[in-house]
């Protein structure tokens, strides 16, 4: 049995499309908002839900500019020129590959 558990044991009803209510003090204690998203555990008789931690995509891309940035500093800014050179080598390298696994295959 949990050992951690702090409140008393509350009761909720299936509905007939399989819903559950968590009771409020709950939802606001553990911040689960309307679309919220909850992993779901079947231990033995025992559902576990917990809340999922969904990253911050806004400071993540924030940190991902900070990092462009910090480059530019370093190197200056691209030119269409040197973004369409990048291009083509990636290109050229690509159908390389291609050609080496087909060329693999054929082998086989």
């Amino acid at each position: 049995m949990a050992r951690n558990v702090t409140e008393e044991p509350d009761i909720t009803i299936v509905s007939d499309k399989g819903q559950i209510v968590i009771p409020a003090s709950l939802r606001n204690k553990l911040d689960i908002k309307p679309r919220s998203k909850l992993f779901v555990y079947n231990a033995n008789d025992i559902i576990i839900l917990k809340k999922m931690s969904l990253p911050d995509v806004k400071k993540e891309m924030q940190n991902i500019w900070n990092e462009v940035d910090k480059k530019i500093m370093k190197y200056g800014e691209l030119s269409e020129e040197d973004i369409q050179m990048e291009i083509e080598k990636h290109r050229v390298e690509k159908k390389r590959k291609v050609k080496e696994i087909k060329k693999t295959t054929r082998s086989l």
